[in-house]
């Protein structure tokens, strides 16, 4: 095989229809190297850099890309595109070999013969000029998208809808390229689906061979054999069907739940060995009901995770950063990604790496919004898709659900329409899935009604949900208690800003945050819209915190900035802590979204650069595995909720404490528990304490009594596991000139551990270190209260060095360094 992305490519950009043959391109001054895969903008991007990229109009021309191959081996050879971005032809030495119309669907050529050097050329067709044809208009109007004829195109929205702001349509071969001739057996396709009887695992494996015929196929999983003979076509395929059975078999659990047992799975053809991939076993059910939740290996669980955007929305191909961003969502407790139907379907490598983390996947098909003709070919090309899926996915026990698009069925709704039937998701779709994805739960879009019922799709208390009321909508944050929430496939979508230092390094200074027209630029807002996320965020620092952003913002820009991102973590508190809370009635949070798209207040809980912003350090203390919620409940005090998701027993410690504002601990009590495997237990404080304290201050009988009231879990060791402190009397604080702030870092190993101490009680406390990677960040503390955090420094940075605030203190405090004898080499406290 010859994977043809390390060739020599290069593309240019012409205009629409004016070069129908290779022979007719221009001369070499004009073209721009590209790597594939990739894209025509991340050509632009490795030439001009980012801003070009972002200003470009891909679909405004047509592009051309071009390689020229060594060939080796005997043929004929096959030329597979994995993916095409998305009216593609293609020649081989002149001659026009195959065409395109789905940047979704793979498409093989085969070769009978090819000089020692072939030259490949691909032309992308200008989008722009093809949507200018009429065609039949859609029953409704999409909101998301102005150019309404895309609905007959299976192409992507993103880059093409106005909410993503400055993201350039994808455009070239954006998958890989493969040649593969025909010397040695390849396996063209494969199928494989996962069954259990009782303790038995079965996989059925179904490939298409070519190439160099064998005379045996042997398949292998942990052990376990089965034998088959090929018998070849004459176009020199053969058809295998086999099934192998694993007893006593090890099940594949989310992360926070279990372990992600895989198995390797091998085909071995004459001696020659080919990977299959890892396969694991599990099974799925949907909640009974007319809400929406799922059953994983007979558990009932909390699905909690985010809604994923490409780490690298220009050039599509990431695998670093894939793979850094899915390992930090699991040390954040996230357990399901959702890749919405506005995105692009993930590479094999994100999909391995999820069921080798154990994050579920819920996947939808790329529709969103649009209504999908009735047409045939259009159906053709969309079952063409999402068999294509399903082949890449069958085996993966990481992807549970399989969906109908992203607002595919509210969209229609919400413009008034009650009966509107779309064949594409009840007829054509879920019969795929079933056939092809045993043991995966289907949903019609994201969202939609239980099914059966008369609930609208957009209703929140049936069957999955988009959840914007604490958001977009600007309800207060309580209203979360009333919606009803069964399963939030969408929510809590915030304008966040990243760190201080993110915007100095993209935008020059903070003071361009909140009205520069490139900070505004990056800021989400629904096509059409008077407003935007900012002025939502805006409406939460007033409310919550009683301030006018507009008049903080003109006096002090880095203040407003603290006070819109510690806004986004009270909503992200109240929300989240209520659902997790046992008889929420909610089964899932899914966060929108994962990933900015472009430097600035991007929805995304990390930043442009994968870095956390603020609420990801309030999502990651509620979603881990276990952990402890102490969450207000008015007249009837605090409420406890102690969760253990593992499979493992724990013995702890709950800890409850209350301070004065003078520091005091009039209350402080400790409870054993035992905690089996998924298990939750839920105390009043009161009931805990031994009597009636007002430790809310919800009767106000006089004067607040407490400041902060602390809940922990701790080891058998008295170490922290857990620890959740609420600030009595609420958020709005004062801001004290200093509150004894102090932070100290040592070396542990290769990371540091930094001790956070205080005086008084702290709001939000920020570690601000450069280029480290933090364990935590954005925690209160109460009077006297202390947490140690790990920190992964930089390699450019090997010594951590910043700074300690918080939100409620008017001076920061320097991170100073332990002295090798274990006393710290500077007393400072918030200062400076």
């Amino acid at each position: 095989m010859n994977l043809l992305d390390d060739a020599r490519w290069r593309c240019v950009r012409v205009d629409p229809a004016s070069v129908d043959h290779p022979d007719g391109l221009p001369g070499d001054e004009h073209w721009l190297p590209v790597r594939i895969p990739g894209t025509a903008a991340g050509a632009i991007r490795d030439a001009e850099g980012a801003a070009a990229a972002r200003a470009s109009s891909p679909d405004g021309g047509d592009w051309w890309f071009v390689t020229d191959v060594d060939v080796s081996g005997c043929g004929p050879w096959r030329l597979t595109f994995d993916g095409l971005a998305t009216l593609a032809h293609v020649w081989v030495n002149g001659v026009h070999v195959a065409s395109s119309e789905s940047m979704f669907v793979p498409s093989t050529v085969v070769l009978d013969s090819l000089p020692p050097t072939a030259r490949i050329a691909i032309r992308c067709a200008s989008l722009d000029s093809a949507l200018r044809q009429r065609r039949p208009r859609g029953r409704w109007r999409s909101s998301l998208i102005s150019a309404q004829g895309l609905r007959w195109f299976r192409t992507t929205v993103l880059g093409r809808a106005p909410v993503f702001g400055a993201v350039p349509a994808p455009v070239g071969p954006w998958r890989p390229v493969r040649l593969v001739d025909s010397g040695e057996p390849v396996v063209l396709e494969r199928s494989i689906r996962m069954s259990m009887q009782g303790s038995e695992g079965i996989a059925t494996v179904e490939v298409v061979l070519a190439g160099l015929q064998v005379s045996e196929a042997v398949l292998e999983i942990d052990g376990a054999t089965t034998r088959a003979r090929p018998e070849y076509e004459p176009d020199g395929t053969a058809r295998l069907r086999m099934q192998a059975t694993i007893s006593e078999v090890r099940r594949w659990w989310p992360h926070t739940y279990g372990v992600p047992h895989l198995y390797a799975a091998h085909l071995v053809l004459d001696g020659h060995r080919v990977a299959l991939g890892s396969i694991g076993f599990r099974t799925v059910g949907k909640l009974p009901g007319d809400g929406f939740g799922l059953r994983i290996n007979d558990v009932e669980v909390f699905s909690r995770g985010l809604v994923w955007t490409p780490t690298d929305p220009i050039a599509l191909n990431d695998r670093a950063g894939t793979r850094r961003t899915l390992e930090r969502c699991v040390t954040a407790g996230v357990d399901m990604i959702r890749i919405p139907g506005t995105m692009v379907y993930e590479d094999d490598e994100f999909y391995s790496l999820c069921a080798e983390l154990g994050i579920t996947v819920w996947q939808d098909v790329m529709l969103a919004t649009t209504d999908p003709p009735d047409d045939p070919h259009f159906r053709t090309l969309l079952e063409d898709e999402l068999r294509s899926l399903a082949r890449r996915l069958g085996g993966n026990p990481a992807v549970v659900v399989m969906c109908g698009g992203s607002e595919t069925e509210q969209q229609p709704a919400m413009l008034g329409s009650r009966e509107t039937s779309i064949e594409a998701l009840e007829s054509w779709l879920p019969v795929i899935v079933s056939r092809e994805l045993p043991g995966v739960v289907w949903v019609s879009s994201s969202p939609s009604a239980a099914p059966g019922g008369d609930a609208l799709p957009m209703g929140l208390g049936t069957g999955v949900a988009h959840y914007f009321g604490v958001g977009g909508y600007r309800r207060p944050l309580g209203d979360v208690r009333a919606a009803g929430v069964r399963f939030a496939t969408e929510c809590l979508a915030f304008a966040t800003p990243p760190s201080d230092t993110a915007i100095e390094v993209a935008f020059g200074s903070v003071n361009v945050a909140g009205h520069h027209p490139r900070w505004k630029a990056a800021v989400p807002r629904d096509n059409g819209a008077s407003w935007d996320f900012e002025d939502v965020r805006d409406h939460y620092v007033r409310t919550i915190f009683g301030v006018d952003p507009s008049e903080v913002r003109w006096a002090d820009p880095a203040r407003c900035l603290a006070l819109g991102r510690a806004a986004v973590c009270e909503a992200f508190t109240e929300v989240l802590q209520y659902w997790r809370r046992s008889g929420s009635g909610c089964a899932g949070a899914l966060i929108l979204s994962a990933h900015d798209l472009q430097p600035g207040a991007g929805w995304g809980v990390l930043d442009a650069d994968g870095n956390p912003k603020a609420p990801w350090w309030v999502l990651a203390r509620i979603f881990a595995p276990v952990t402890v919620l102490l969450t207000e409940d008015g007249l009837d005090g605090l409420r406890i909720d102690a969760i253990n998701d593992t499979a493992d027993v724990l013995d702890v410690t709950l800890q409850l404490q209350a301070h004065t504002p003078s520091g005091a601990l009039p209350v402080d009590v400790s409870l054993p528990l035992h905690l089996g495997p998924h298990e939750r237990a839920v105390f009043s404080w009161a009931t805990v304490t031994g009597g009636f304290t007002d430790v809310n201050f919800a009767y106000r009988f006089g004067p607040r009594t407490f400041e902060t009231a602390t809940a922990r879990l701790l080891d058998s060791r008295g170490a922290t596991i857990s620890e959740s402190v609420h600030l009595v009397g609420g958020p709005a604080r004062a801001v004290e000139r200093a509150i004894g702030l102090r932070a100290t870092a040592r070396p542990v190993g290769r990371e540091w551990r930094v001790h956070v101490e205080t005086d008084a009680a702290a709001q939000y406390v920020q570690l601000d270190i450069d280029g480290a990677d933090l364990q935590d960040s954005w925690f209160h503390l109460p009077p006297g209260g202390s947490r140690t955090v790990a920190v992964r420094p930089s390699d450019s940075m090997p010594v951590p060095r910043g700074r300690v605030s918080a939100l409620n203190s008017a001076t920061s405090a320097p991170i100073h360094l332990a002295a090798a004898s274990g006393s710290s080499t500077g007393a400072g406290t918030d200062g400076g």
